[in-house]
């Protein structure tokens, strides 16, 4: 046995010892190397944080196929290199090339290690940047998903002169709500001047008499302020309420320019 077959084999123990399941022996004519000597294939997927399912598929992996030449490591390996998921054919071309220069850096050693090693990092690389296209990509459709509010902008203004047709649909669903009986009990307290005259109530003030009744002028014309106090919002609340209103023409607008 030759030195250079020796180192061969002792080559081939050590990457079975460290690389497992990940190397496979496989026929010459599934290799695409032009030889009939002993091929072999390692199976390599990116580096994975520590947070990855190991059981998760990775969506790249390669196939990084080789095969000892009569006089090596004084001579390079063939090598070749396959996709087995999700590597385009022009990136296994640069990867081939970076490999083959590597090895001739190498001569005099033993170096298929160091070529997975290689080639593991530069599939991580890969894999980290597609990764990172793919945030950027899902970054950018979220943008422009982004809703844009369209409608009158609320000022000073349109908010005061909103609050103003508010009251008045205020005042008049509460004068909706009042009895027709004390509407026209406030109408019959109140007289005219000629009615007011002929009651008496004018002779009575000339002589310095003061009539009494019982309920004065001021009493038919006092309101109840706590009840108008339950009927007013504050402005807060009047402006939230108005946001919600301008909101909902704003989208029944645009539904209907749709």
């Amino acid at each position: 046995m030759t030195d250079h077959v020796q180192e061969q084999e002792m080559e081939i123990e050590a990457l079975e010892a460290i690389l497992m399941d990940e190397l496979e022996e496989i026929h010459p004519s599934e290799s695409g190397l032009n030889t009939s000597n002993r091929c072999f294939q390692i199976t390599l997927s990116p580096q994975q944080d520590d947070e990855t399912d190991e059981y998760s598929t990775t969506p790249v992996q390669l196939g990084l196929i080789f095969s000892h030449t009569e006089k090596y490591p004084d001579e390079v390996p063939l090598l070749n290199v396959k996709s087995i998921r999700g590597i385009h054919t022009s990136d296994l071309k640069i990867l081939k090339e970076k490999l083959e220069q590597e090895a001739l850096e190498n001569l005099g050693m033993s170096m298929i290690y160091t070529l997975v090693s290689s080639a593991k990092d530069w599939l991580s690389e890969i894999f980290a940047q597609d990764a990172d296209d793919d945030d950027d990509e899902e970054e950018t459709a979220e943008k422009d998903e982004v809703i844009v509010p369209h409608g009158e902008p609320v000022t000073v203004d349109t908010f005061l002169a909103w609050r103003e047709r508010f009251e008045a649909e205020l005042a008049l669903q509460r004068a909706k709500l009042m009895p027709e009986s004390a509407l026209a009990t406030t109408k019959e307290k109140k007289l005219s001047g000629r009615q007011w005259f002929e009651s008496g109530r004018a002779s009575s003030v000339q002589k310095g008499a003061v009539p009494i009744e019982d309920g004065s002028d001021e009493e038919d014309e006092d309101f109840d302020f706590d009840d108008e106090e339950d009927f007013e919002d504050d402005e807060d609340d009047m402006l939230e309420h108005y946001l919600a209103e301008k909101s909902d023409s704003s989208a029944h607008s645009s539904a209907r320019a749709t």
